[in-house]
């Protein structure tokens, strides 16, 4: 009886929000999230560190940078396919979760970086529903050369890159000169990945289909970039909104 007590104690602690960050009163539209859920990732803020340090590692190892097994070549995959000046462009959702990782550890250390809170929520935002969406899209042809659990890891991981992205306000203030770059970069990073490659080819996550492949009378090309942009301007629009409403409760 003593232990259990003691455990719910324990969780009230982990979720309650003394001496977090406020929330700012935003709207549910703009923070989605139960405050006790917000409350417990900032408490585990290292937790997530690790876990989204651990993602990176992941994605760029899926991307083709094989330091293990050592029967592999180093650079292998879409990064040996890549010239070399594009790669900071290939590994997007590596990229993002490597964003929210500096962006939690910058908070926790107490020295704040409103861009790579901003990089970090358009990452998370633009990423995690990006990656979700060509995988139900292309389902099928994705389903025959992905192995199945890797499949669902795939998709509800990077949905969980979302979740993080709807804590961010909590600690960060998101001013339009950090949006500004963050959009600089993740609409550049739509430029070269689909509209103009600058060196090679279009350099988005390599797909299951030819870009030309024709589905449901669009190309692969063209429906991978129609999620792109569209969830760019999305998350510029989320951004924007959370320091439109945040300066709005300051001047209350």
């Amino acid at each position: 009886m003593a232990s259990s007590r003691t455990s719910r104690s324990r969780l009230r602690r982990l979720v309650a929000g003394d001496g977090l960050p406020d929330s700012d009163g935003l709207p549910r539209w703009l923070a989605p999230l139960p405050t006790w859920l917000e409350n417990l990732g900032l408490r585990l803020a290292w937790a997530v560190v690790a876990i989204n340090l651990l993602g990176t590692a992941f994605g760029f190892w899926y991307y083709g940078f094989h330091p293990l097994p050592l029967t592999d070549p180093l650079i292998t995959w879409q990064f040996a396919a890549e010239p070399v000046v594009m790669w900071p462009f290939v590994p997007d959702s590596p990229m993002a979760t490597l964003f929210i990782a500096l962006a939690f550890a910058s908070w926790k250390l107490g020295r704040t970086n409103e861009y790579l809170a901003a990089l970090a929520f358009f990452g998370c935002w633009k990423l995690g529903l990006w990656t979700p969406y060509v995988l139900a899209v292309f389902a099928d042809a994705f389903l025959e050369t992905t192995w199945f659990p890797l499949y669902v890891f795939l998709f509800f991981s990077h949905l969980a890159m979302v979740v993080e992205a709807f804590v961010i306000h909590r600690f960060a203030d998101l001013p339009v000169r950090a949006v500004a770059v963050a959009l600089a970069w993740y609409g550049l990073n739509d430029i070269v990945d689909y509209f103009v490659p600058i060196v090679g080819d279009p350099h988005h996550t390599a797909l299951p289909l030819a870009d030309s492949v024709v589905v449901g009378g669009s190309t692969v090309l063209q429906l991978a970039a129609a999620g792109a942009v569209v969830l760019t301007f999305l998350a510029t629009f989320f951004a924007l909104a959370t320091r439109v409403k945040k300066v709005e409760a300051w001047c209350a």
